[in-house]
This record gives C-alpha cells, structure tokens and sequence, in this order.
C-alpha cells in the first residue's frame, strides 16, 4: 500500500515542513513591514502555499507569529552557539555574541526590525533568547570572578536595555558604523558588569569568529 510506503511518508512530510518554513518566512517578513493585522489568505498568498493549509500548521495567527518570533530567536541562538562553543573564558563569550549580535542588524535587516518591533519578546522567546544565553554566560562570568553582578537580573536589564538601543540606533541610523558602534556599547556594558577598563579593551580587541 501506498501509505506504508517510507519514501512517500519522507516526501509528504518534507512537503509539509517547507509549508511550514514557507508560512513562518512569510510572517517573519510581515512582521519586519508591520503588517501583523494582514488577513490569512494574505499571509498564504505571501508564502506561496494554498489557504486551507494554513490551517494544517497553526490555529490562529497569533500562534503563526509567535512560531515566527521563536523561529528567529533559536536561529539567531544556533548561529551564535555554533561561533562561541570553543570559547572557553565567559566574559569572552558573553563579549562576543554581544558583539555578533549587534554586527548582525546590518547582515539580516529584516531581522533587525523584527527585533525592534518586537522588543522584550525577541530577547526572552525560548531557552535560546538572548537573555537566557546572557544570563548563562553573565553567571558563570561571576563565578570565575570575571564580572562583578551581585544581581543578575539588574544586571539582565542593562543589557537588555542596551541590546534593544543599539537595534533601534542601527536601524534608524544605517549610515552608522555598525561595528564601531557595537563595540562601544559593549564597552559600557562590559563596564556595568565590574569589569577593568584594561580587561574591557583586550575582550573588545578580541577577533570575532568569522560566519560564511
């Protein structure tokens, strides 16, 4: 029978994971225009994909964005796993997704104003937010006794506050120097973590890992 088939279970599966992908991509780039309020057949005529099946994959499309926000989220948290993984010292890590990060609204524009648009969500959606990642790397930063943070979560919001400024400034300033401006924002928050002024310009001088 055709159903006990593995080959014709393989394609109707794969079939359905790139309707999926396609409805995500599709709300991912509504969401960087502001376009949240567009109906379902928009969002399907967008995404190349027939209207009823829409329904296959999400319920509403309330749940269609918030798969979209996380699908940015564990994508940007992957990518900056895969870069910092071999690094050993935390304070190194923490300072170089911050600086990643920051170089990365001018590589994915559209990113980037998914992330202005959706502030606090974008930085919280899942275990591979930033601040999970942040908070991660800022405590075992305190352990080895390379920040100074007697409260993390104080200190979760300066660099919260900071990640979403520096999105904003970059967007609305793309004549702005991405990478000059990263850093020295970097430097401030490294600062706000106890950090020394000498120790701050050699985790800034650090070379980022490269990404293809």
């Amino acid at each position: 029978m055709a159903g006990d088939d593995p080959a014709v279970t393989t394609r109707a599966q794969r079939r359905k994971a790139q309707t999926r992908r396609s409805l995500i991509r599709a709300a991912q780039q509504l969401m960087a225009e502001g376009r949240t309020t567009a109906s379902v057949l928009e969002i399907t005529t967008l995404a190349d994909v027939g209207n009823g099946s829409f329904y296959n994959h999400f319920a509403t499309k309330d749940e269609l964005f918030e798969a979209a926000v996380v699908a940015i989220v564990d994508d940007h948290g992957d990518l900056l796993d895969g870069l910092t993984d071999d690094v050993a010292d935390p304070a190194e890590a923490f300072t170089q997704s911050f600086r990643l990060t920051g170089r990365l609204h001018r590589r994915f524009p559209e990113l980037s104003k998914v992330v202005v648009n959706y502030g606090m969500s974008m930085l919280t959606s899942s275990d591979a937010g930033l601040l999970p990642r942040a908070r991660r790397d800022i405590e075992a930063a305190v352990a080895a006794g390379r920040f100074v943070a007697p409260d993390v979560d104080l200190a979760l919001t300066v660099v919260s506050g900071a990640t979403l400024s520096l999105a904003l400034l970059l967007l609305e300033q793309p004549e702005r120097d991405d990478a000059i401006a990263t850093d020295a924002v970097a430097e401030h928050v490294l600062r706000a973590l106890g950090v020394a002024e000498s120790d701050i310009r050699a985790l800034i001088a650090l070379p980022l890992p490269r990404w293809d």
